[in-house]
């Protein structure tokens, strides 16, 4: 007896170390792709592609192919993980930023080209500025409707803090000792525990996530110990959840246009000169 059990000691020994090794993200990617879509309601032609560099869903609603990134799943390490990538990309077409951005280039353009050249450096500039701040506000936008469809597709979304904290953040955060990507993974935090707060008693159980409740931690604590605050918060958070499921309604009702393409349509025909 107890020679057959260092036997099957000895085999399990050999063949975990193999299944780990044979976790691939860029594998799970149409997996968890399809599972997320199925749970969600989503058309079922909706299909993944993983490409290299930056993934560009601009024709996402045509093609009906979702493009992820190589280097976005490279920080990821399980399906959990995968499943926040991939539902990052699959929330931003649902909030329609395609669509957002269109409009804002077609305006941006039409205000530049009837700019004298002494003032096209200084407009320049503010609409770097303001563009930062647009592209921050679409990755939070896309991050809890994400959230919204990985928590219907059965995955922990915690997960969503964790990628984003493995990757790069700023050199002022690095200063400021605060973990990387500190504002998108907060305005997770914060959606989840108020939405969804079973979702994080039941925690996530790796350094990356330790590390990020010991700088959230303190934040919710003084948010708490104000009701003003507290109450804006609440507030808040329960028009969020109510604008992502408005969202999520309005994307399978038609399919994913949305009244941005045709502001953008308009614009393009006030804007563009006839041949």
């Amino acid at each position: 007896m107890k020679k057959w059990f260092l036997s099957l000691f000895a085999a399990a020994v050999i063949v975990m170390p193999a299944n780990a090794a044979s976790w691939v993200a860029a594998d799970r990617v149409s997996t968890v792709g399809a599972q997320i879509v199925k749970a969600n309601s989503l058309p079922s032609t909706i299909k993944f592609k993983v490409v290299n560099g930056t993934a560009d869903n601009s024709s996402a609603i045509t093609t009906n192919t979702i493009q992820v990134s190589s280097t976005d799943l490279s920080y990821t390490g399980n399906d959990n993980e995968v499943a926040y990538v991939v539902s990052h990309e699959l929330g931003g077409i649902i909030a329609d930023n395609v669509g957002k951005k269109k409009v804002r280039n077609a305006l941006k353009n039409a205000l530049t080209s009837n700019l004298s050249a002494d003032n096209v450096i200084s407009t320049a500039v503010n609409s770097t500025y303001v563009t930062n701040k647009e592209n921050a506000s679409d990755n939070k936008d896309a991050d809890i409707m994400g959230i919204d469809l990985m928590i219907n597709g059965g995955y922990n979304p915690l997960a969503g803090i964790v990628v984003l904290t493995k990757m790069p953040g700023s050199s002022w955060e690095i200063l400021q000792g605060k973990p990387a990507n500190s504002e998108r993974a907060m305005y997770i935090y914060d959606y989840l525990t108020y939405n969804f707060p079973s979702k994080v008693k039941a925690g996530y159980g790796c350094n990356e996530y330790r590390a990020f409740l010991a700088y959230a931690n303190p934040i919710v604590e003084e948010r708490n110990s104000s009701t003003k605050k507290l109450n804006k918060f609440n507030k808040e958070q329960k028009k969020l959840k109510s604008e992502r499921d408005k969202q999520l309604a309005k994307y399978k009702a038609t399919g994913g246009l949305s009244s941005w393409n045709v502001s953008y349509e308009l614009l393009k025909s006030i804007t563009e000169p006839e041949n």
